[in-house]
């Protein structure tokens, strides 16, 4: 696979009920995939514009660095990303 090109594959759930809530069900080897297990923390991103939801794991925060790191490294991310993907071809 080329650099910077990413892999996407479609898995289908249902949603199901558990309790008073509702819920989906990942399988180990979903949760394998992104080295991912049972208590670990995910985190969702929901983007209305696109009715999609993003599941994937927590990062690990080091000792030391403050939680909002990695909120403000995202945003710059989401903020510069062309000016990003545009430096890999220089």
């Amino acid at each position: 696979m080329p650099m910077g090109e990413v892999q996407v594959e479609r898995v289908h759930r249902k949603v199901t009920k558990i309790g008073n809530s509702f819920g989906v069900t990942l399988n180990k080897e979903l949760l394998n995939r992104i080295n991912a297990d049972l208590g670990d923390d995910l985190e969702i991103i929901v983007n209305e514009n696109e009715g999609e939801i993003v599941l994937r794991k927590s990062p690990k925060i080091p000792k030391g660095l403050d939680s909002r790191f990695f909120e403000v490294l995202q945003a710059n991310v989401d903020q510069y990303r062309k000016t990003i993907e545009g430096l890999k071809d220089r």
